[in-house]
């Protein structure tokens, strides 16, 4: 038994964890992974696999994270199935766990289309520190290597490859790379980066087949593109995104949509449940809804409001929006919000260009309230103007200052800095 059972062990259950302590000081609290290591930044496995990292490096708590706050693990077990009438958690090896209260983290899981071949040698994911091992272990035999998806994830494992000296080709369903996180100016500049490292982009379309060697048809030996082209690879990196991990809340009486619904408070529709992080649909406080939101800030957030709720205090989740921050190819960039608006809605557009040294920025405003924005190369203000998309700020009054070279604080009228700073 414990007070406390977590299903995952990344950023969200750290922030249940450390909230948890703050209310609770010595409640049992019991976290069930199927991972077997320390809760570790999986943003760094591209790192990880380019030899730039070890686990050490990537650990996003210190080593004594869990007997500090008197945590007890149970890692590389799976939980296999809920007794929600009995709070039991029961996993792998036959065991069972009760809870009294209990918080789903658990995460999302690779999408990988349905594709002839994709069970042969050689075809991979890249989400977790073991994914990267898999690719690690073989890496000297790649000399040539696909990756579907031009998305986050798609970028990361292609930078980490291409330091590696494999051969790299990005294979994306839709027009442009990065298309969920940029605009098509903010895309044309990825591709063009990419492009310089000699990496072949290939869009609006995907993988038909994967084919194998002649020498060994088991193992990967190209693959056949929707146009008919053939491209001869060693490996194919499935890396389109992620969807939530829903299956441990599949047939209980714990709603879900795409993922798992959730309250402001992070509660389910079953009560003492809580969920957080990629698995559940958390608010949005841009589009002012519920929509599943896969980033480790809210992870975390999300995290941090459901321990508070399971210790009984008292706490609301202010939401979270997609927002992306990435050095991949030398480029430095910050998004987030709404970045290509549909040309029908209300939507007020500023842009600054500076061709000569890489910088392009881009606010997408609606009724004087910052809902998007974007920022290559020079970034160091988009934090700002992040935390005016977050308060919904009317910036009427300084909204032609947004993109100034010397945009800060000075730049907002008198009333707000008072608020804001306490200053005049």
């Amino acid at each position: 038994m414990a007070k406390y059972v977590i299903v995952g062990n990344s950023a969200g259950a750290i922030g249940a964890v450390e909230a948890i302590r703050q209310v609770d000081k010595e409640g049992s609290i019991v976290i069930l992974s199927e991972e077997p290591y320390p809760v570790y930044s999986r943003p760094m496995i591209s790192e990880y696999l380019a030899g730039e990292a070890g686990l050490d490096q990537m650990l996003y708590r210190p080593k004594d994270f869990y007997t500090r706050n008197q945590v007890e693990t149970v890692l590389g077990r799976k939980v296999v199935s809920l007794d929600l009438a009995n709070k039991q958690a029961k996993l792998d090896d036959g065991a069972a766990i009760t809870w009294e209260k209990l918080l789903l983290a658990t995460g999302g899981v690779p999408f990988v289309p349905r594709t002839p071949g994709q069970e042969k040698e050689g075809v991979y994911t890249f989400t977790t520190l073991d994914d990267a091992k898999r690719i690690r272990e073989r890496i000297g035999q790649l000399q040539r290597v696909v990756v579907i998806g031009g998305g986050l994830i798609g970028m990361s494992v292609t930078e980490a490859l291409t330091k590696l000296k494999a051969q790299v080709t990005v294979v994306e369903l839709k027009e442009r790379v990065l298309n969920l996180m940029l605009d098509e100016e903010g895309s044309r500049r990825v591709e063009a980066a990419l492009a310089q490292r000699g990496v072949e982009v290939v869009v609006n379309n995907t993988v038909r087949e994967i084919v194998g060697r002649e020498d060994n048809p088991e193992a990967v030996g190209g693959v056949l593109l929707n146009d008919g082209r053939q491209i001869p690879c060693d490996a194919v990196i499935a890396a389109i995104g992620v969807i939530p991990r829903t299956e441990l809340a599949a047939g209980t009486e714990i709603k879900v949509n795409r993922g798992i619904v959730v309250d402001r408070h992070m509660a389910t529709s079953v009560p003492d449940v809580y969920a957080c992080g990629d698995v559940c649909e958390g608010y949005d406080f841009v589009i002012q809804t519920n929509r599943v939101v896969p980033i480790w800030p809210s992870a975390y957030m999300g995290g941090r409001v459901a321990g508070f709720n399971m210790a009984g205090g008292e706490a609301e989740f202010s939401g979270g929006t997609s927002m992306n921050s990435l050095k991949y190819f030398g480029l430095s960039i910050i998004s987030g919000g709404v970045v290509s608006p549909e040309a029908s809605q209300d939507y007020e557009i500023l842009t600054q260009v500076h061709p000569e040294n890489g910088v392009y920025k881009k606010v997408v405003l609606k009724d004087d309230v910052v809902m998007g924005l974007i920022f290559f190369e020079d970034i160091d203000k988009a934090g700002i103007v992040y935390g005016l998309m977050r308060d919904k700020t009317d910036v009427s009054a300084f909204k032609s200052k947004l993109l100034t070279e010397n945009f800060g604080f000075i730049s907002f009228p008198k009333e707000m800095r008072k608020q804001r700073l306490g200053v005049g």
